[in-house]
């Protein structure tokens, strides 16, 4: 069994769970759609940086500052992140909804809750937990799923980053109207990663449409050369969450992707 289709497994069987707990229509009504951060707006700036936060990753048992996630996310806010992602998957990744919650509520910044979303529930729950965008993978969902869950968010006053990783997930993604395609270099299948997967991807993309760049990105370099083949916006996790100096390290990354991209 792959990665992705245990993952799935996994997460429908915790929604039927939850849902005996909080039915559907009873977690609606304490969804509130006021006051959403503007993640599209915050992100559709040329080389905007967004700053994951996480404790580990199936491939990563620790991170050097995943004891001080709160913290991080300050520095994030001090050094000109332009949103801040979580990823909310406590058994895979130690970072949860409650992680959405407390920063949100201590930093100014958007907030995107990444996780393996197949239902609706998983997107009331996010927005309940105060996120301003999700993120929802193509190759996990059908078109109709996908169409279905962009939707739902954007009812709920939500944005939603769509995570590609060839080329029918890039076509899926456009079909179901996403206006932010994230273009991911690291193959959840195999865990291998990549920057060509962005460099092939990103120019098939209209130019109407935010790209962001995500996995893999460690230097100001591997910035400005996915921006010159079309990348808007950059995923950032684990070379921020293992620097010596994050906020260094964040100020050199968005600097990169600020600068003029050559055309290639």
């Amino acid at each position: 069994m792959s990665f992705l289709t245990r993952v799935v497994a996994e997460k429908r069987a915790g929604i039927a769970a939850r849902a005996v707990i909080m039915p559907f229509d009873a977690l609606a009504e304490r969804v509130k759609t006021a006051g959403v951060r503007d993640f599209h707006g915050a992100i559709a700036r040329r080389g905007s940086v967004i700053a994951e936060l996480k404790a580990r990753t199936p491939t990563v048992p620790s991170f050097a500052h995943s004891g001080g996630l709160m913290a991080l996310a300050g520095t994030y806010a001090r050094h000109g992140a332009a949103a801040i992602s979580i990823v909310t998957d406590p058994a895979r990744f130690g970072t949860s909804l409650e992680d959405v919650a407390r920063v949100r509520s201590a930093v100014p910044l958007p907030v995107i809750a990444k996780d393996f979303i197949v239902d609706g529930y998983q997107v009331l729950e996010a927005r309940a937990a105060g996120a301003d965008a999700i993120l929802l993978i193509a190759r996990i969902l059908d078109l109709p799923e996908l169409r279905s869950l962009l939707d739902l968010a954007h009812d709920l006053g939500m944005h939603v980053l769509v995570e590609t990783h060839d080329e029918a997930d890039v076509r899926a993604a456009l079909a179901a109207g996403a206006r932010m395609v994230g273009i991911n270099n690291r193959n959840l299948d195999t865990m291998a990663v990549s920057l060509d997967t962005t460099r092939r991807l990103a120019p098939t993309v209209p130019a109407d449409v935010v790209v962001v760049a995500e996995s893999g990105i460690r230097s100001p370099a591997d910035v400005a050369d996915l921006a010159a083949h079309g990348a808007r916006a950059f995923l950032v996790g684990g070379s921020l969450l293992d620097a010596s100096d994050p906020g260094a390290k964040l100020r050199e990354l968005a600097g990169a992707a600020c600068e003029e991209p050559e055309t290639l």
